[in-house]
């Protein structure tokens, strides 16, 4: 009578834990967000720290030199799309032009289609335009808030990732100090596995947007869309994001070739480039460059997707997939939690298969 009542309390606490601890994520994602960001760059950034320290380098400045290269590397990279951008815009107004025309050829089907006189869609639109006119104000004080927290968030993580960087040894400490005695190798190997997986994923992850820019680059180039670097580095980027990122920097590329004019053989190169590409990634360069870092099957992939995406935005779909390797990682080193590490991680299908059977010939009757 009593195990009843007592299996439905854990199920009650399990749940109200979950929902506390969604609700927690939910309404801490702006002090979250920049520490768990900077969290997984300082696991990227302790090994090049580490290696200046073998030099004789202190501590203070081996953990300054390479987040300074970081945001080198990330400014530079800003130049160029900078650049690239200033010379795009110079036919710009060619593009403006190619727009209207293709505008009012859609007034014109939409007139012989609908039956809606050209008078009508003009005043359609001075009313949305009006509306939209009466809302600019609110628009752009949206915009400069927007600008100033990303610029603030942007030097909020540098500063957490430099102090993670140079606390790391006294933040391990504390972790293996809460820890009892007799657990504290297991929880140490716990730690360097989880940094481990972060760097080595996010290194892996960074090596990938760089070839994805050269091969876009190259393929937009062939195809002859006007600004191909920008569209390159904007696909490249866009893989941060696993499955959606690399079709929404084609269909931009898509929309910019039907701006520039380009016919529907164009259309169906930057098609061709993506097929091409995808491939390619998903059978070599996935095996090469990034391999078996970070070992989750594609549902909770994207499960962690989505629901990173309703907790933090676009921040939460780049932290979801590193978060989850660190949560299998625990998973799988603590017994309790053996099953757990499993359901994430991929499925052995031939050793289900050989398991099932040997079930099915244990459980057949002799004769």
């Amino acid at each position: 009578m009593t195990a009843m009542p007592l299996k439905t309390t854990r199920v009650a606490n399990l749940i109200l834990i979950i929902v506390l601890s969604v609700a927690g994520l939910y309404f801490a994602a702006a002090f979250l967000i920049p520490i768990i960001l900077a969290a997984l760059l300082a696991m990227l950034l302790t090994r090049g720290s580490g290696w200046l320290e073998r030099f004789g380098i202190n501590r203070a400045l081996s953990s300054l030199i390479p987040l300074l290269l970081f945001i080198g590397t990330v400014v530079l990279i800003g130049f160029i799309l900078y650049w690239q951008i200033n010379r795009f815009t110079d036919n710009f107004g060619d593009m403006r032009q190619e727009v209207s025309n293709k505008v009012d050829t859609l007034r014109k089907w939409v007139s012989d289609t609908f039956g809606i006189a050209y008078e009508e869609q003009e005043q359609l639109l001075k009313q949305q335009q009006e509306k939209a006119s009466s809302k600019t104000g609110n628009v752009l004080m949206a915009v400069v808030d927007t600008l100033a927290s990303i610029a603030f968030n942007t030097v909020l993580v540098m500063v957490y990732t430099y102090l993670f960087v140079y606390y790391r040894s006294h933040l391990k400490k504390f972790v293996l100090r809460i820890v009892p005695e007799t657990k504290r190798q297991h929880a140490n190997e716990v730690v360097h596995k989880s940094a481990t997986v972060s760097s080595r994923y996010l290194a892996g992850l960074f090596n990938m947007v760089a070839i994805l820019w050269v091969m876009y680059g190259i393929g937009f180039t062939i195809v002859g869309l006007e600004g191909a670097i920008i569209f390159a580095i904007i696909c490249g980027v866009l893989e941060i994001v696993p499955f959606f990122g690399n079709f929404v920097g084609n269909v931009i590329a898509i929309l910019a070739v039907l701006a520039q004019g380009g016919d529907a053989g164009m259309v169906l190169a930057i098609v061709a480039v993506y097929l091409v590409i995808q491939f390619l990634q998903t059978y070599f360069l996935e095996t090469l460059v990034v391999g078996q870092k970070v070992n989750i099957n594609p549902l909770f992939i994207i499960i962690g997707l989505v629901a990173g995406e309703l907790l933090w935005g676009i921040a939460g779909m780049a932290l979801a997939i590193p978060v989850l390797g660190i949560v299998k990682i625990i998973c799988d080193n603590i017994p309790e939690l053996h099953a757990y590490g499993q359901l994430i991680g991929p499925a052995n299908i031939k050793k289900d298969k050989a398991t099932l059977m040997k079930l099915l010939k244990k459980k057949q009757p002799k004769t």
